[in-house]
């Protein structure tokens, strides 16, 4: 039997020992390379704090930013009631869209929607002329209130001259005419309307109806006067020129931020 010198196996030996220890360093090499990176070393964006929003007036402050009675003087008192005639003749329908979206808001005293924040409301009412007026302090996005202003400005033309159907006196002929303002506020719309028909008992009647609103910076007022017969617009003027006055007073004393 042939042996195998010493000197051979030795190097065999060392030989089998280097390609192990080459093997081993590939593998870690290898796991090195595609191994994950731990959750603690992946970056992730940072997150942008949301913005904060627009600060508001306080249910206190809005309330003191409303007129009185005293504001207009006399005949006007505290209100007694809703008018009759809010029921009778502007809970109506017609065929025109637009025309029945400014319908549906004097009836809903929403002529800028339903606000999202604080508001104040009062209602006064004049006996002599059998008028009401109602008046609203609250804050809407600008961008909104803009859009609504630049809408109320068309309704002279689309809504000049329509019929509505009441629940309570039929036909109502309803004519739709731009109002003036005093040049308050930051931005401002009024409407004037007519509605002429019968009253459930037969007679000839005429709502005349003054509406407005008007922005002062991230807040508004609105306001609607009617009666039956001939409402003096003079209420109206007064309202907003006192009112607008008294709002930009609050809104100095400084704001909640929400």
């Amino acid at each position: 039997m042939t042996r195998t010198p010493a000197r051979v196996l030795l190097a065999v030996i060392a030989a089998a020992g280097t390609l192990t220890t080459a093997g081993c360093a590939n593998e870690a090499i290898l796991h090195k390379v595609t191994t994950a990176p731990s959750p603690s070393a992946v970056r992730t964006p940072a997150a942008h704090p949301s913005p904060a929003a627009a600060p508001v007036l306080t249910p206190a402050q809005a309330q003191s930013a409303l007129i009185t009675d005293a504001d207009l003087g006399a005949p006007w008192t505290p209100t007694q009631g809703t008018a009759t005639w809010r029921d009778s003749l502007l809970k109506a329908k017609t065929n025109i869209p637009d025309c029945q979206r400014l319908l549906d808001a004097l009836y809903a005293d929403e002529l800028l929607g339903t606000p999202a924040t604080t508001q104040a409301v009062t209602t006064l009412d004049d006996p002599d002329d059998d008028a009401q007026l109602r008046y609203q302090v609250a804050a809407f996005p600008q961008a909104d209130v803009n859009r609504t202003l630049d809408w109320l400005r068309t309704l002279p033309q689309k809504c000049a001259n329509f019929t509505a159907t009441t629940t309570r006196s039929g036909t109502q002929t309803i004519q739709v005419t731009e109002a003036t303002l005093p040049e308050v506020g930051d931005a401002r719309e009024a409407l004037h309307l007519t509605l002429t028909g019968t009253t459930p008992e037969g007679d000839q009647s005429t709502l005349t109806l003054d509406t407005a609103a008007v922005r002062v910076g991230d807040d508004t007022i609105t306001l609607t006067n009617g009666g039956l017969g001939t409402v003096p617009t003079d209420a109206m003027q007064q309202a907003v020129q006192t009112g607008t006055q008294r709002l930009t007073d609050v809104q100095k004393q400084g704001r909640v931020q929400v």
